[in-house]
């Protein structure tokens, strides 16, 4: 599991430093004990650099030990979701 990723429940995001100043992000909202990713942000200038898949695996691991279900309505997350076939049992549509 990427330990560096936490949730920031007050900005309703899931947040991994990448500097001392940058973060990459995935936010989400909770309905009826679901999580729903509903976008994530890597910053530009580390983009195409597998950011957003660690943030991506960090994110799934966190949402697993809570005992939550994925839906991932951000493109990103659910193409994520869709090459990893061992996420599949958390994901609900």
């Amino acid at each position: 599991m990427n330990s560096s990723v936490k949730d920031n429940a007050t900005y309703s995001r899931y947040e991994m430093p990448i500097s001392d100043d940058l973060i990459a992000a995935a936010y989400y909202r909770i309905e009826d004990g679901v999580v729903i990713l509903v976008h994530t942000e890597v910053p530009f200038e580390y983009s195409g650099q597998g950011i957003g898949s660690r943030l991506a695996e960090g994110v799934f691991e966190l949402i697993r030990a809570s005992g939550r279900k994925i839906m991932p309505k951000c493109t990103f997350m659910a193409r994520f979701s869709a090459r990893h076939p061992e996420y599949r049992d958390l994901v609900v549509s």
